[in-house]
């Protein structure tokens, strides 16, 4: 069996993978509150000849939860997340979790965010304020004040670091267990006037597709080495018969 051709093919198809990751993160790098994707790749070994050979898979695209940069805006409707925690949003897709803090008062006084899906206190539910009030101010418990009096609270949620993340509109994510509101607002906030940007690192993404080259390079010179032998050897069993 030419087991070569099917150790390219497994290469070829991590290859595929690792290069939409790094198309779709450079897309998203300048979107706010984005969180980059990655890939994990692990190798599997095949027995059914009688030499082990170490095929590619095709890789595990995870979601990466590190922090993006802050900017000062001063715009008091923009808010950034502080620590690892999440603002809450209401979409079509069910509750999600975002990192982009970018707000709106609709003409009833609902909180949005700019694409429109509701922001959410810690129980889960919308969040009203006096559209004719003006601006409110956010502390970084998430209490929100409009003209001296407390109107509520902007809610924020841990995600199990453990928990698998699947996108969601608005740089949203849904997680496979539920999230916990915080309550505690010593290693989490959120900060009035910033809004938080993507978490891609350019020049990361520019080595990961050096290193996407290379990879292809190799690949494609071993499937050619394989064709030729191939060719050769279907050549020599030729001239023999």
């Amino acid at each position: 069996m030419q087991s070569n051709f099917y150790v390219g093919m497994s290469g070829q198809l991590a290859i595929e993978r690792r290069l939409q990751t790094v198309a779709s993160n450079v897309a998203n790098m300048n979107t706010a509150g984005y969180r980059a994707d990655g890939v994990t790749f692990e190798t599997v070994m095949s027995n059914t000849g009688e030499t082990p050979v170490a095929f590619s898979t095709e890789g595990q695209t995870y979601i990466s939860r590190m922090s993006g940069e802050l900017t000062k805006t001063d715009n008091p409707l923009d808010v950034a997340v502080q620590g690892d925690a999440w603002f809450g949003i209401k979409t079509p897709s069910g509750v999600a979790y975002t990192h982009d803090g970018r707000l709106k008062i609709g003409a009833g006084g609902e909180i949005t965010t700019i694409n429109n899906y509701p922001i959410l206190d810690a129980g889960g539910s919308s969040m009203i304020v006096d559209p004719s009030a003006g601006p409110p101010v956010i502390a970084q418990d998430g209490m929100l004040t409009q003209q001296g009096r407390q109107i509520g609270a902007i809610g924020l949620f841990s995600i199990d670091p453990n928990t698998k993340l699947t996108r969601a509109p608005n740089s949203a994510v849904i997680p496979d267990k539920a999230a916990t509101p915080i309550l505690d607002f010593t290693d989490a906030g959120m900060a009035q006037g910033f809004i938080e940007g993507s978490n891609v690192n350019p020049v990361l993404e520019l080595s990961k597709l050096i290193q996407i080259q290379h990879s292809l390079d190799s690949v494609t010179s071993m499937n050619q080495e394989s064709d030729s032998s191939l060719q050769e050897a279907i050549k020599t069993l030729g001239s023999n018969t």
